[in-house]
């Protein structure tokens, strides 16, 4: 069997037989997987890691932004730095870094040294996902191509939802330093399928010497200043912080002068955005976009839910997450056979739909839900995930051509992480500040001198008595709780409503999709 030939290109892609291609194939998945997991894990595992590098909540929340801004950075040029290095050499320098930083991270003597170990992870792990869909199209037979592309698309998904059970296996079972360790297992795995499946190939280093290197730098830094905005900005309070408004503004400002180079300075941009403007490319990457935000803000309210209202740790909320997980492996095969016979943009409707279905189920949320009452509607959103965003990159590919996949490359990685980063950024806000709301107007309704209030108070104070605790201030403080759980899950359910509606939107989105051209 040999592997599928691709149109004519300016930057030829040597292909592989067919054995070594599948080689290739897992180990550019395994990347995929990992990059991703890279940014759940240390999110579910943040408390932990701050408690053993002895750092403030404000310190430690810096983890996290640091390993997205290294993804951010290195993602943006990472598809024309395969063109001119070769994605081998590029996978090997990524796969080299992100080992190398994960096993010195739990090393670190102290915060900052930790911080730059997440960023080299980033560094290193942002370069795998941006070359692996490049890599599928060209070296996958063409009967078996949106099976690839299904698998990549699970893969992604996966690696999204086991974070929290990872993290909370390996903080109750072996140690926090098994956050960063796990990628020193696997990644030498990457290395070998990449060495056995990945093609050489020649340096070109006439594209090294013309190549736009001031428009990389201010999509680097321009793109990860506004990263690190959205990642801090609803702790800081926005506007109100002169660091998240610093952070904002001077990020917008050289994304600005990216832009005005790459469209009108520059003789040779390396970042075509002009590809924007044709045919349904800005349509689908708002798509990714939105639902990268649906995926990630439903993804961040559960395990909130479940660790402030029912006290659970990782290791509990991890099974909640692992019913939209564990379902796209059986997806694989019948949505590859799926999208082979049915137009992409109704299979995408119907994952948006399913979606939206599912996030109005989980409005039904009560203060009494546990983890097997979100099993409806997670399974539903893990069928309608999987439609959807398999869906949508089979339809990116429809819709470009060889020459075009580098600039896409770029914009699909930037359209995932802001969508992604967007999403819970508006959510963390969102749900806050429905919570002061609810908080606020269940409170006026607690009338202190009401028939059932001062019955409350009465068997609180009794029980507390008992227990030889101030009875008065304590029965005081337990309505007091009881008044801010009730405004968290009223503020969550409005969040499930957010997210259906974006579900809406992006339906409304795919309705304009136009039919992909014939010869992309």
């Amino acid at each position: 069997m040999t592997a599928a030939t691709a149109p004519a290109t300016p930057y030829p892609w040597p292909t592989l037989d067919g054995a070594r291609a599948y080689i290739g194939i897992l180990g550019v998945l395994l990347g995929a997987l990992l990059s991703t997991l890279g940014s759940r894990v240390t999110t579910f595992g943040l408390t932990d890691l701050r408690g053993g590098l002895h750092a403030g909540f404000d310190e430690g929340a810096w983890i996290t932004t640091a390993y997205g801004v290294g993804q951010m950075v290195v993602g943006v040029a990472c598809p024309y730095l395969g063109i001119i290095f070769g994605a081998r050499r590029v996978l090997f320098a990524g796969i080299g870094l992100f080992f190398m930083a994960s096993l010195l991270a739990p090393l670190s003597p102290n915060l900052t040294a930790y911080l730059a170990m997440q960023f080299l992870s980033g560094l290193g792990a942002g370069t795998f996902i941006p070359l692996t869909i490049r890599f599928i199209v060209l070296n996958l037979p063409a009967r078996l191509t949106l099976y690839g592309l299904a698998a990549y698309a699970m893969n992604s998904e996966f690696s999204q939802n086991i974070g929290a059970a990872l993290e909370g296996w390996y903080a109750e079972n072996w140690s926090i330093a098994w956050l960063n360790w796990q990628y020193c297992l696997v990644l030498p795995l990457m290395f070998l399928c990449v060495w056995i499946g990945v093609p050489r190939e020649p340096l070109n280093t006439d594209l090294l010497k013309q190549h736009d290197w001031p428009g990389v730098a201010y999509a680097a830094v321009g793109f990860g200043l506004l990263y690190a905005g959205l990642d801090q900005g609803n702790r800081l309070d926005w506007t109100g912080n002169g660091l998240v408004v610093g952070l904002l503004v001077a990020g917008g400002l050289i994304t600005a002068l990216f832009a005005i180079r790459e469209l009108i300075i520059s003789r040779r941009p390396f970042l075509n955005l002009r590809l924007m403007l044709r045919g349904n490319l800005f349509l689908l990457m708002l798509l990714l976009a939105g639902f990268r935000f649906i995926i990630l803000s439903t993804a961040y309210i559960i395990p909130v839910y479940l660790q402030v209202v029912q006290n659970f740790r990782e290791l509990q909320v991890g099974p909640v997450l692992l019913f939209i997980a564990l379902p796209q492996f059986a997806l694989i095969l019948p949505l590859g056979w799926l999208l082979a016979r049915v137009d992409g943009r109704w299979v995408l409707a119907a994952g948006a739909l399913l979606i939206a279905i599912a996030c109005l189920q989980a409005t039904s949320l009560t203060s009494q839900w546990a983890t097997l009452d979100f099993l409806p509607s997670q399974a539903l959103q893990a069928v309608g995930q999987c439609l959807a965003l398999t869906a949508l990159v089979v339809l990116v590919v429809r819709n470009i051509t060889p020459a075009d996949a580098i600039s896409i490359g770029a914009l699909l990685q930037a359209a995932r992480l802001f969508g992604g980063e967007i999403g819970v950024a508006f959510m963390q806000t969102f749900v806050r500040m429905r919570e002061q709301l609810h908080s606020n107007l269940l409170g006026l309704h607690v009338d202190p001198l009401a028939g059932a209030t001062a019955d409350r108070l009465a068997r609180s104070q009794a029980v507390l008595s008992a227990h030889g605790v101030d009875p008065v201030s304590g029965a005081t403080r337990l309505l007091a709780s009881a008044v801010a759980q009730q405004a968290s899950v009223l503020a969550y359910i409005d969040g499930f409503a957010a997210a259906a509606a974006g579900a809406v939107a992006c339906i409304a989105l795919a309705a304009w999709l136009r039919p992909p051209p014939a010869k992309a």
